[in-house]
């Protein structure tokens, strides 16, 4: 095969994809600075080898102002820069539009997290909004999604974050001249009816929950994407801003949806974390929600999820979880999840499959339940809280592994579905 080569060129006004099979990385928004990172090592290397390479080295340091990033000390304020990205973004995918090959998608990873929020159901990122709407006006469309486990768990940014894990890889193709027109409504009943398959197949996939939001950003602007504009109540066109704080309730309603398998116990809980967390409650509320569950505060101890004294009630803490309670022949999804989360997070992977092995049909709800707790926190910013569901679901295929192994080497443990 022929070898590679690199050429530094401006993609907004070069030929360099002219009939060329594109996928690209492009920079995020402000999320970090490449030529302001570049400093630290410009500068020595300037000393070293300028004189060797002096038409690389002969600024003081590397340039900035035509960097596609939202800088706001470069561009004086926020609008400012974001405007900038805009625009250099848009003659960018303008560009990619006209010159790429079109028999081929145009392939495009972004790994942004979603940061922004007002209120609970209304997150929105403006890096994800301004550069789909870079894309979309330079008249592609987006026909599908692909999570690629593309960031090392290792990585500095990574230690004791919940950051992201996977980059989302959007296929776009150009969009038809004829278009159709789609009001609101008729654009949300797409979205309720592909979103959910679309998230079912992610699940599968073992998308970490901190990727969930964003890899379904792709299939949710597929459906947006498709008609020339959607036109909202007022006869204007909905924006990108407004498409993805749908597409974001539409995901929490799909969550909660799932909620209905599980049992009553697990379903109080749920509602009770999302009140308190793993703190103190007053014991009337408790007992009002267990009414309303059908089940009661005497079931809740008996079922082994909560403590209550002296007027309190507080759910269990994944640590006290002990291992005997596993024989219980009354196992509810919460506990189920919760005694993976204590094996996993006190003994590893090996100690999770041995859980896993013991809990037969429940493991599939349990893994569901997971990515709820985990949107609730990051919705709640209980970031602590957060990660030990999002760790257990990224080593969910290691446990799976393991747990095959372990089954056959003790086939008397029976048959079981391992997800």
């Amino acid at each position: 095969g022929g070898g590679g080569y690199a050429d530094q060129l401006d993609a907004a006004s070069s030929d360099c994809s002219k009939d060329k099979i594109v996928s690209t990385d492009p920079p995020y928004y402000d999320n970090i600075f490449y030529a302001e990172l570049s400093d630290f090592f410009y500068l020595w290397l300037r000393r070293l080898i300028g004189s060797i390479y002096p038409e690389i080295f002969f600024t003081l340091a590397t340039p900035k102002k035509e960097e596609l990033v939202a800088s706001r000390s470069i561009h004086g304020d926020r609008k400012e820069a974001e405007i900038f990205f805009l625009d250099g973004m848009t003659k960018v995918m303008h560009r990619l539009s006209v010159q790429s090959h079109p028999a081929f998608p145009l392939t495009i990873y972004y790994a942004f997290k979603q940061q922004e929020s007002k209120g609970d159901n209304d997150k929105a990122s403006t890096g994800w909004e301004t550069f789909l709407d870079a894309v979309i006006s330079a008249g592609f469309l987006i026909t599908g999604t692909l999570p690629i486990r593309s960031e090392g768990a290792s990585r500095m940014i990574t230690l004791g974050t919940n950051a992201l894990a996977s980059s989302i890889v959007l296929v776009c193709r150009r969009r038809p001249k004829d278009a159709p027109t789609a009001t609101t409504r008729e654009f949300l009943a797409r979205l309720k009816a592909e979103l959910p398959p679309a998230l079912m197949h992610l699940q599968r996939g073992n998308i970490a929950p901190v990727d969930l939001a964003q890899a379904v950003i792709g299939p949710g602007m597929a459906v947006y994407t498709r008609y020339e504009k959607v036109i909202n109540a007022e006869g204007e066109k909905l924006s990108v801003r407004e498409a993805l704080v749908w597409i974001n309730r539409i995901l929490d309603e799909i969550l909660a949806e799932q909620e209905g398998d599980f049992d009553a116990e697990s379903r109080w809980a749920l509602i009770w974390f999302e009140q308190n967390g793993f703190g103190e409650g007053d014991y009337g509320d408790a007992e009002l929600l267990s009414k309303a569950k059908g089940t009661s505060p005497q079931g809740l101890v008996g079922a082994d999820i909560i403590r209550s004294a002296g007027g309190k009630v507080r759910l269990l803490k994944p640590s006290e979880f002990k291992q005997e309670s596993l024989a219980d022949s009354r196992m509810t999804v919460w506990k189920a999840l919760h005694h993976l989360v204590q094996a996993h997070q006190s003994d590893g992977e090996a100690a999770a499959a041995e859980v896993f092995n013991s809990l037969g049909s429940q493991v599939e709800s349990a893994r569901e339940l997971c990515y709820r707790l985990y949107s609730l926190c990051e919705r709640k910013k209980r970031d602590a809280e957060a990660r030990p569901y999002n760790e257990l679901v990224r080593s969910w295929p290691e446990i799976v592994r393991l747990a095959r192994e372990k089954s056959r080497v003790s086939p008397d443990q029976g048959s079981m579905d391992l997800g």
